[in-house]
């Protein structure tokens, strides 16, 4: 079993959305590609709605994690790519993102504002690293 620890270091404003520091051992390290709002036949998902399309994501990340012998447990650090960020976006990715950590700690997070992602349809991606056993 990995050992992950989500720690909240003093000085640092406690922010229930994600960790600050996520400390991981394990026998294996995985590395998710960025996934975007596609199904099995890569048609997209939710076009122009950024709370579907997140949805969407993490049920793609659902997948790799499942092939890779992992679950949401064991991902220590995400990173979320959004087309056209604003500030207003947030809570609807952190709403439509959090009920898949629902119960648990949430990983590590970066979310980064972006011009445009390899396909004009896509609004969101998002990459993942994950510690299993």
């Amino acid at each position: 079993m990995p050992k992950i620890d989500h720690l909240r270091p003093s000085g640092l404003h406690l922010n229930p959305a994600y960790s600050h520091v996520v400390t991981a051992t394990g026998a294996r390290t995985i590395y998710i590609s960025g996934q975007v709002s596609t199904d099995e036949e890569g048609r997209i998902v939710g076009e122009g709605d950024i709370a579907a399309q997140t949805t969407q994501v993490m049920q793609n990340l659902g997948h790799a994690l499942k092939a890779a012998g992992a679950s949401y447990s064991n991902i220590v650090k995400i990173t979320t790519f959004v087309v056209n960020y604003k500030p207003e976006l947030r809570p609807i990715i952190g709403k439509a993102r959090s009920a898949f950590f629902e119960g648990m700690e949430p990983p590590a997070s970066t979310l980064v504002g972006v011009s445009a992602l390899a396909a004009p349809e896509w609004l969101i991606e998002i990459e993942a690293i994950a510690v299993a056993d």
